[in-house]
């Protein structure tokens, strides 16, 4: 029962994050949108960053298992580049809400000021990038490691743009195709 109260805490503050920001998140805020008292609140997590620690811990514990699974669909395949963007296309899509996107954005420029969330954010970027470069090696694309940073940077700073300007015409597919063409590898089959 416990773990069920800090899932629904920790879920709320993630949802609060990307509705409100960081800046505007009280216990009093979380303690109501997670339906337990303040008391319990405070029980759970001690202070604001525990919480905000633990927020992003969870969403990168979450991250890591969906990544994982795309990961080890694509290491060791030989894939078109149609069908790599295909990949791509599906992890970009069952991404979270929008709110859970940009609390995580949130939770990353945050961790650029606090040393304790830096190590859960390299985890979450060393997991894309993995995905990344097994993409672009089962295209054929020389030193994908090297290049699989780019790409999740590319992927983030398009999505940024997507949530700040709420362009629904940001078009990752033509976005990617542009960005793999610029290595040298075909967009076509």
């Amino acid at each position: 029962m416990s773990a069920d109260v800090r899932t629904r805490i920790l879920t709320a503050t993630l949802e609060l994050i990307g509705e409100r920001g960081i800046g505007s998140l009280t216990n009093r805020i979380v303690a109501k949108a997670a339906n337990v008292s303040l008391g319990t609140l405070t029980y759970h997590f001690v202070s604001q960053e525990q919480l905000l620690g633990e927020a992003l811990q969870a969403f990168v514990d979450e991250e890591l298992d969906r990544l994982s699974v795309i990961a080890a669909q694509l290491e060791g395949a030989t894939l078109s580049v149609d069908e790599a963007l295909a990949h791509a296309r599906d992890a970009i899509e069952t991404r979270p809400s929008r709110h859970a996107q940009t609390a995580q954005l949130e939770l990353y420029l945050h961790a650029t000021r606090n040393d304790g969330l830096r190590e859960a954010a390299a985890r979450c970027y060393a997991a894309y990038d993995r995905v990344a470069a097994a993409a672009l090696k089962a295209i054929g694309v020389p030193e994908a490691d090297r290049v699989a940073p780019l790409l999740t940077g590319l992927v983030d700073g398009l999505e940024l743009r997507r949530l700040a300007t709420d362009d629904p015409g940001i078009d990752f597919a033509a976005a990617l195709t542009t960005f793999v063409r610029g290595l040298g590898a075909s967009p076509t089959s």
